[in-house]
């Protein structure tokens, strides 16, 4: 049992040599600091990652047809077609299914030259997509069936028209003058990776057959499901269905953004390992400094402790004495290294008026508290059991 003189010893020990239990007391207060923001950065990356891959469409499931790589001219029978996807959008578990086809021509605005992509759309692409509207409204059924001639354009072309407000206003694309209707933006930037480019105009699908002047197609589907839980069994019987309906041999991709997810967290997770190892040597070091002063300190006080035991102490109660320290010393160090890593979190989301989420693992904040006494007590065991085998006799001899 710990007495209230051998804890009364201690803080006194440590009040006299305050620069000293200060200077110990940094490596620890760095170590578990680090360790708790290593967490809290981890859990923020994770969150981030999902943020974006759900801003591309959440359980999101897409699939086009691949080139069987030959001279032969590709079958229009092999291609998805509507009728296609109208049998995923009856599939159990399947919430909206849309259907694209682009085509890129040149527009001149304001005497300058832009190539422009012209994407057709069916019904409900907004939603699997999650695209914002930010003027206007999105293309709807009634456009669809009637084959208006009405376009909603990305925010980067309508900067570049010359229009303060460029919704109900015309836009010659190629030979047909459409009438904007809505401007949007994705919610996550692809960067010209899905059909979607900075410079996008975007149609009915029934009306890109006048650019095309031949038979359209669906170059590229994309379905949503009702949840996370349903993207493997969607995906495949989305596969399923298109061999079903298609010739032997015509190859179809079919693929979820499971596997990004998945290769996104290995790489946040492996960083996060990296960074903890980092972490916990800081600690170590900590410890090891603890240690070394913990020793000196027995040494420069030899004599104190002899007299502490002429006077009565036992060696318990002088083992304690020093575990004590040392306990006290990591065990503050981690609690200001805890309140300095949860602060800035709290500070970064007010700076940033609440625009960022930062999570905290209160759990990090128990395993750091747990780990950086943990290591005080490890490393502060060897010196006071030292202090605790000295000869009195010896002890107070010592000058």
């Amino acid at each position: 049992m710990i007495s209230g003189e051998t804890l009364k010893t201690a803080l006194d020990a440590l009040r006299a040599n305050k620069f000293k239990a200060f200077l110990t007391m940094l490596g620890v207060v760095i170590g578990s600091a680090c360790l708790v923001l290593v967490v809290t950065v981890g859990l923020t990356g994770k969150r981030y990652i999902l943020q974006q891959i759900e801003g591309i469409g959440s359980n999101l499931i897409y699939g086009y047809h691949i080139e069987a790589g030959t001279t032969d001219a590709r079958p229009l029978a092999d291609e998805v077609s509507l009728s296609d996807l109208e049998a995923i959008r009856q599939l159990p578990g399947v919430l909206y299914a849309a259907g694209t086809f682009d085509h890129v021509l040149t527009m001149t605005i304001r005497n300058k030259s832009h190539a422009v992509s012209v994407v057709g759309v069916t019904e409900d692409f907004s939603k699997v997509r999650n695209l914002d509207v930010v003027a206007g409204r999105f293309l709807d059924q009634i456009d669809m069936q009637t084959r208006a001639k009405a376009c909603v354009i990305t925010e980067n072309l309508a900067k570049l028209l010359p229009y303060d407000d460029p919704v109900g206003k015309p836009l010659k694309v190629g030979d047909l003058t459409l009438t904007i209707v809505g401007v949007f933006k994705e919610r996550v930037a692809t960067f010209g990776q899905t059909e979607i480019t900075t410079d996008s105009v975007i149609v009915p699908f029934p009306l890109i057959q006048f650019y095309t002047g031949g038979e359209i197609y669906i170059k590229t589907f994309y379905a949503q499901a009702d949840s996370s839980a349903d993207v493997p069994r969607v995906t495949r019987e989305i596969s399923q269905v298109l061999q079903s309906r298609h010739r032997a041999g015509t190859v179809y991709t079919v693929q979820n953004l499971a596997a990004m997810l998945g290769a996104a967290r290995s790489i946040s997770n492996a960083l996060t390992i990296v960074l903890l190892v980092i972490a916990s040597v800081t600690l170590i070091i900590s410890g090891i400094g603890i240690m070394n002063i913990m020793l000196v300190t027995v040494t420069e006080r030899t004599r104190e402790i002899g007299v502490r035991m002429a006077i009565g102490a036992r060696r318990r109660e002088i083992e304690w004495q020093f575990l004590l320290e040392a306990f006290l010393i990591s065990g503050g160090g981690a609690l200001v290294g805890i309140i300095i890593a949860v602060a800035i979190p709290i500070a970064a989301q007010l700076l940033l008026l609440n625009n960022l989420y930062l999570p905290i693992s209160w759990v990090s904040v128990v395993v750091s508290l747990v780990v950086s006494c943990s290591t005080g007590i490890l490393f502060g065991f060897l010196p006071a059991r030292r202090a605790s085998r000295l000869q009195p006799t010896e002890a107070l001899h010592y000058e």
